[in-house]
């Protein structure tokens, strides 16, 4: 609805399209700092803040209408972005861990991001009828609640913290207790099925290495309770977690490939979203049948994050999550060029079958993550990942633009080309695959 506000209220194209990139700028900016200040000091926090600032960008937007209040208000929208990106993961994979449920974090993730589907989904249906009974300030009123709603739901999150300096997440044990691997295999110098392996053997940490006591949870986890699982380092400050982040980064080329898997993966399709009413219009079907069309689309995208815990315990299972994920976005690749060049209806369903396959490939890619990481920046890390996809993200609508008017292409042709580098990526998972002797 915010397209048509900025219209209603005499906005150009070009200020609507400058609000945009002071949307992704700030949402840029603000990434790796605020993944830092997460780290450092509490993710659960910002969690809870982030939603605080978006509402009081939606209430700036109706109650002074301006171009001048719309940018400020996508500022602040941007940081609620950049306050959840990176937070929510690590928070969610260390309490995970911490329970025990280290393997179900997949799972878990993709069952939010679906839950965040159903969620777009549903406030698309009755935006209409709720623009109609009270126009812009009921609708702005609506998304001031829920933003209320999720700031107050984030408090109830657990969060467990330590105090050690250079601790560590410890990883999941395999089977017969053997350490797993982040890729599902077995680590260097041992077997999964052997006996049982040292946690401390974590990216050539001799055994004995001291990775410190559990400490006591800061006060904002409201108490400590013996054997919390290690978490960022308090002691550390910001510009120090920071600083160990990149040296992570720097030091482990897994982290490295996994914190460029992620954008690589995900910034593609998902900018391709914005285009999707084009594509269903071109397809033959008339403007107040589109929305039905793009539920169909987004149905898949939700269909795809209730099945990502699936795909990966089964990646897991069979040792050969690299090549699940390869075959995912290979697969995917395919559907989404088919379906872009049939234009027709049947073609929009193998969209929605594309976008469901690229759901999962993005959960699967952001566990990855997560479990690659072992230092006390996992939000800054992740955040990383998220500003490689900001930046994907401009990259493709500048591309896509360029296939529409420079070289003349047709939406469903553009979808098509789109899904070239997905068939570049997937046999690169492989080779990297048999490197590792997987």
């Amino acid at each position: 609805m915010y397209a048509l506000l900025f219209a209603d209220h005499g906005l150009s194209l070009w200020q609507v399209s400058s609000l945009f990139a002071i949307w992704s700028l700030s949402s840029v900016l603000l990434e790796v700092p605020s993944g830092a200040w997460a780290d450092a000091f509490s993710r659960r926090l910002l969690l809870c803040a982030g939603p605080l600032l978006a509402a009081a960008g939606f209430a700036l937007w109706v109650l002074a209408p301006s171009y001048w209040a719309f940018a400020a208000g996508f500022v602040l929208w941007g940081a609620k972005g950049a306050f959840a990106s990176g937070a929510l993961e690590a928070l969610l994979y260390e309490e995970s861990v911490r329970a025990g449920a280290g393997d179900r974090y997949a799972r878990t993730l993709g069952r939010g991001r679906a839950a965040g589907t159903l969620g777009v989904m549903a406030s698309m249906a009755v935006a209409a009828p709720v623009f109609a009974v009270g126009g812009y300030a009921a609708v702005g009123a609506a998304s001031v609640a829920s933003c209320l709603l999720g700031a107050a739901v984030a408090t109830r999150f657990p969060e467990h913290r330590a105090a050690a300096v250079g601790a560590e997440t410890p990883r999941e044990p395999g089977p017969a207790g053997g350490e797993v691997a982040p890729d599902g295999e077995p680590p260097p110098g041992g077997a999964a099925g052997g006996s049982a392996a040292d946690p401390r053997v974590e990216h050539g940490k001799p055994p004995g290495a001291d990775v410190g006591p559990p400490a006591d949870d800061c006060p904002v986890s409201g108490g400590s309770e013996p054997g919390d699982a290690e978490s960022g380092d308090p002691e550390l400050g910001w510009a120090g977690t920071l600083r160990a982040g990149l040296a992570e980064l720097r030091a482990d080329r897994s982290v490295r490939g996994a914190v460029l898997l992620v954008p690589a993966v995900s910034a593609v399709w998902g900018s391709l979203d914005e285009y999707t009413p084009y594509l269903v219009r071109e397809s033959g079907v008339a403007d107040p049948r589109v929305p039905l069309y793009l539920l169909l689309v987004w149905a898949g995208a939700a269909a795809g994050g209730l099945l990502a815990g699936r795909v990966e315990e089964r990646g897991r299972a069979g040792r050969t999550p690299a090549g699940v994920l390869a075959a995912l976005l290979a697969g995917s690749a395919v559907a989404l060029g088919a379906g872009g060049l049939l234009g027709t209806v049947a073609g929009i369903a193998l969209v929605g079958v594309a976008f469901g396959g690229f759901q999962v490939a993005t959960v699967l890619a952001e566990a990855r993550l997560q479990e690659r990481i072992t230092g006390p920046a996992r939000a800054t890390l992740t955040s990383l990942a998220g500003v490689g996809t900001d930046l994907g993200t401009i990259a493709v609508y500048g591309a896509y633009g360029l296939l529409g008017s420079a070289a003349g292409l047709g939406h469903g042709a553009a979808f098509a080309v789109c899904a070239l580098p997905y068939l570049v990526i997937a046999p690169l998972l492989l080779r990297g695959r048999r490197r590792g002797g997987g």
